[in-house]
């Protein structure tokens, strides 16, 4: 055997985050789970870094048949409506699994959880604990994890931590693990008879992120190699509130809480310009059109010098900042800024990919034995994602990943040696490279954000491609063992950013999160004759509306 170690198991998760650990906590009811993350868990990622909230329905005004339509008029209508429906009927549920591990929420005075308003919904369902929720979430699926380790299952639970997985196993044309490196550069090769990619987003490929430093687009790659069929890569959500000042918070993410909170936007000139753009929703617009207007306002020179607006909750009572975000108080105060008596600033910045692997409502993928679920899988939110659903979405198809893993039949599988000697040259490629990896991911997030950000035009967009292919040609150089799963990090980046651009010229419309200004169309996006951008290595290209997948 050429790997230096085989492990085998029922179910492999890849990721940590809240998607990957809740598919764990299901899955590990059928028999013995691997949990492998490139990360501690809960010491990263993004749900760990969420702060606005979790959107259930769980007022008798409001109803899931509400929260499902303004989640399609959210997403420009490009959301998968089955995958929708299931996202708002099975998040109440989620909420109150999470409850009942032990989460604290805010609760109102009559002892019900609270929930503030958010951007493109008609009643305030994000539930919310101060602006801290995701921690929250993440702290109680840990302990349930642990619980489940330490005194429940028999069946084994085993958590692998700062292990990267390079690619996919596979088995005539059947996915069967994974192929991973160890904290010392060992090659791991773990079998299962079920993988689920629960490894979230990807806008590190963009120059400001709000991602963190694990959102390297790893899952869109390795599914692609290994013959996944994705959709709507070009949907690439800019979150329009990101820090630009101090240059330290650059690309911090300031929560839709804060808009939530009654935080209003205004530019240099001290006028409050979502009257333009959306006057009926103002600040509450959806983030499509928000980071559009703040974009448009700092192109035609009514940005602050910084190259911002302003986000201002001044006006507020210094208890409601106090208590509803403390966490933004607390951060903008480390950088001497004092959100009480100072409007901070702000411009969109990369925060979320609506695109990934296709999926059943199973979590499925096109590949057999591959499930995927979080913001890897594409789908659910469409071309635009209401803020307060992607918290949501980890838990209703975290869940629903793992049960259907859970109840794959086991199989005998074998390691092809092809497959583990080809990851073995590629290190060896590394060892022998000459270039620092760093340089690399530096031009390419420049040239993603050039050519690819919130306007685009085929030109921009050819650019970019081109860079993300000569990028990725470069014979990168690992200095040290640990350098190894950098490499494989900085060739995924890459071939992510190729896959967004791609999408983002098969789709000849401007729509949700992507506007195309080379292009004139005469229909919304209610009436667009486009359905999914498909793309793989077989085939690509974009469906009609009415198509069959």
């Amino acid at each position: 055997m050429l790997a230096d170690e085989v492990v085998d198991c029922h179910v492999l998760v890849i990721g940590s985050g809240g998607a990957g650990v809740r598919a764990a906590i299901e899955a590990s009811q059928y028999g013995d789970v691997v949990l492998i993350s490139k990360i501690i868990v809960g010491k990263g990622g993004c749900t760990t870094m969420a702060e606005g909230g979790f959107n259930a329905v769980l007022r008798e005004q409001d109803s899931c048949g509400i929260h499902y339509e303004d989640t399609l008029k959210g997403g420009s209508f490009l959301n998968d409506p089955e995958l929708a429906n299931i996202l708002t009927k099975e998040a109440p549920l989620r909420m109150g699994d999470l409850v009942k591990w032990g989460a604290i929420f805010d609760f109102t005075d009559n002892d019900e959880i609270a929930q503030r308003p958010f951007g493109g919904q008609r009643f305030p369902r994000t539930c919310y604990a101060g602006d801290r929720t995701g921690h929250e979430m993440m702290m109680t699926l840990i302990d349930r994890l642990r619980y489940l380790t330490e005194t429940q299952h028999k069946k084994g639970l085993t958590l692998l931590q700062e292990y990267t997985v390079i690619d996919l196993l596979t088995e005539n044309g059947r996915v069967i693990g994974a192929m991973a490196l160890d904290e010392k550069g060992r090659l791991i090769a773990i079998t299962a008879d079920a993988t689920i990619l629960a490894t979230g987003g990807g806008t590190k490929v963009y120059d400001i992120s709000t991602n963190s430093s694990s959102g390297t687009g790893d899952g869109y790659a390795i599914g692609y190699r290994a013959g996944a069929e994705l959709i709507d890569m070009e949907m690439v959500q800019f979150h329009p509130t990101g820090a630009v000042y101090p240059y330290d918070a650059r690309g911090r993410l300031i929560t839709e809480a804060v808009r939530g909170e009654g935080g209003v936007l205004k530019n240099i000139n001290g006028e409050r310009f979502m009257q333009k753009y959306d006057p009926d929703r103002m600040e509450l617009s959806t983030r499509d059109v928000v980071a559009r207007a703040i974009a448009t306002e700092i192109l035609e020179g009514r940005g602050t010098p910084n190259g911002g607006v302003y986000l201002d909750v001044t006006h507020l009572s210094r208890e409601q900042i106090e208590t509803r975000l403390p966490m933004m108080l607390e951060q903008y105060l480390a950088f001497g800024v004092d959100i009480r008596t100072t409007p901070m600033e702000v411009a969109p910045t990369a925060h979320h990919i609506m695109g990934g692997l296709r999926i059943t409502p199973e979590c499925r993928t096109t590949l057999p034995g591959l499930f995927a679920c979080g913001e890897v899988s594409g789908g659910v939110h469409g071309a635009n994602r209401l803020g307060g659903n992607a918290l949501a979405e980890t838990q209703v198809f975290g869940r629903r990943a793992g049960a259907a893993a859970g109840k794959e039949p086991v199989r005998k599988k074998k390691i092809d040696d092809t497959q583990v000697q080809r990851q073995r040259d590629r290190l060896d490629r590394f060892r022998n490279g000459s270039k620092n990896p760093a340089r690399i991911r530096s031009m390419l997030q420049q040239a993603m954000w050039d050519g690819a950000g919130i306007f685009r035009d085929a030109t921009g967009l050819n650019t970019a491609l081109a860079a993300a292919h000569v990028l990725a040609d470069k014979p990168i150089r690992a200095e040290t063992h640990r350098n190894l799963a950098e490499c494989c990090t900085i060739e995924n980046m890459c071939l992510t950013a190729s896959l967004i651009c791609r999408s983002a010229l098969i789709r000849e419309e401007s729509r949700g999160a992507h506007v195309r200004k080379d292009i004139r169309q005469t229909w919304d996006a209610e009436h667009s004759p486009f359905g999914h951008t498909f793309i793989s290595k077989t085939r690509q290209g974009i469906e009609q509306k009415g198509d069959a997948p």
